[in-house]
C-alpha cells in the first residue's frame, strides 16, 4: 500500500495553522520557518518548565520523598545478634495487612517572624533545619509544606503526657504572627477549616490539639495570649473551661491535675506558665490563683 507522506513544509504549514498562526505567504517565505519552528519548541519547552521562586526547593523535596519511596520497599530480614554475639534466625515475609502511621497530633505555633515570605525562606534552606506542614497567611492563604504523612521539624526538645518525639506522630501548623499582634479573622477562619479536615481524615482527638508552649513550656510561648483557644475548643479543637465554675477543693492536687493534661511537671513554674498562658491568658506568673485553680479543676476532669 502506497504511503501518503507530508513534506517538511506542508509540516510546519499544518503545525503552523494548528497553532492558530496566520498561514499567508507560507509558501514564499518557507525558508524562515525552520527558525519559526525552532522558536515554537523553545516556548513549548519553557511553558512545561517549572517556575516560581520556590521551583529549586520543590525539586528538592521531590528528590527527597523519592528516596524515603526506596526505603519503603526494601524487603530484607532484621539483622540481630544475642548477648552471645551470635547471629539470631531471621526472615523476611511480607504481610498483605498494613497501611501507613497517621498523625495524632496538631501542635500550633505562631512563626515569629515578620512576613509569610520571611517564614517561607526559613523553611526552605538547609542550615535552619527546621519546617512544618502548613503555613497560614494574614490573608488566610494556606501554604502546604510538608506532606502530612511525613515527618516535618516543628516541634523540637519537650514533652507532652509520655510523648517526646512530638515530631513523629504530629502536624506542625505555623501561623503567620510576630507574637505580640491580633491574629486575623481570614487566619482563624481558614485555621478551622484546617483543623477540621485534618481533625476527620485522621481521626484526631480533641485533646490532642494542643500548642507548641504546651509541649515546649520551657522554650516556646506560641501561639501566645492572642490565640482564641476557647474559639478553637466550641469548634472541637482541644478543651476549655466551662463558663460556670465549681470551687477547687482545699485539698486539690493540682500538680497532678496538671500531668494529666499532659503537661510535663519536672519544672513545675514552666507548666504552671503554659497551663495558664493557655486556659487562663489574662496572667501567666507562675502562681496559681483561686480563680486558677477552679480552672484547672473543671479542665484536667475533661481529659
Amino acid at each position: 500500500m502506497k504511503k501518503h507522506l507530508i513534506s517538511p513544509p506542508r509540516i510546519k504549514f499544518e503545525a503552523a495553522k494548528a497553532l492558530g498562526i496566520a498561514t499567508n505567504g507560507f509558501a514564499k517565505n518557507a525558508h524562515i520557518y525552520p527558525y519559526f519552528v525552532i522558536a515554537v519548541i523553545v516556548m513549548l519547552v519553557s511553558a512545561c518548565s517549572p517556575k516560581g521562586p520556590y521551583a529549586v526547593t520543590n525539586k528538592v523535596y521531590k528528590h527527597q520523598a523519592d528516596s524515603l519511596t526506596q526505603i519503603l520497599q526494601v524487603q530484607q530480614p532484621v539483622a540481630l545478634t544475642d548477648s552471645a554475639g551470635l547471629a539470631v534466625p531471621a526472615d523476611w515475609v511480607g504481610t498483605v495487612n498494613f497501611g501507613i502511621r497517621k498523625p495524632n497530633y496538631v501542635i500550633i505555633h505562631f512563626t515569629a517572624q515578620d512576613s509569610l515570605g520571611q517564614t517561607l525562606r526559613t523553611f526552605t534552606v538547609k542550615h535552619t533545619g527546621t519546617s512544618a506542614h502548613y503555613v497560614v497567611a494574614k490573608n488566610g492563604k494556606v501554604v502546604h509544606m510538608v506532606n502530612d504523612y511525613l515527618r516535618a521539624n516543628h516541634a523540637g526538645v519537650g514533652k507532652w503526657g509520655s510523648v517526646t518525639d512530638m515530631n513523629s506522630i504530629s502536624i506542625g501548623i505555623e501561623i503567620d504572627n510576630n507574637g505580640n499582634e491580633p491574629y486575623t479573622d481570614a487566619q482563624i477562619n481558614s485555621l478551622i477549616a484546617l483543623l477540621t479536615r485534618l481533625k476527620t481524615t485522621y481521626f484526631i482527638p480533641t485533646a490532642n490539639f494542643i500548642g507548641h508552649e504546651d509541649f515546649a513550656p520551657k522554650r516556646k510561648p506560641d501561639p501566645g495570649p492572642y490565640f482564641p483557644w476557647k474559639k478553637m475548643a466550641e469548634h472541637g479543637f482541644g478543651y476549655w473551661s466551662d463558663d460556670i465554675l465549681e470551687l477547687a477543693p482545699e485539698n486539690f492536687d493540682y500538680v497532678t491535675a496538671l500531668r494529666l493534661i499532659g503537661y510535663d511537671t519536672s519544672d513545675l513554674n514552666s507548666a504552671i506558665i503554659a497551663f495558664k498562658r493557655h486556659f487562663v491568658q489574662t496572667d501567666i506568673k507562675p502562681k496559681l490563683t483561686q480563680l486558677d485553680m477552679n480552672i484547672l479543676y473543671n479542665v484536667y476532669q475533661k481529659y
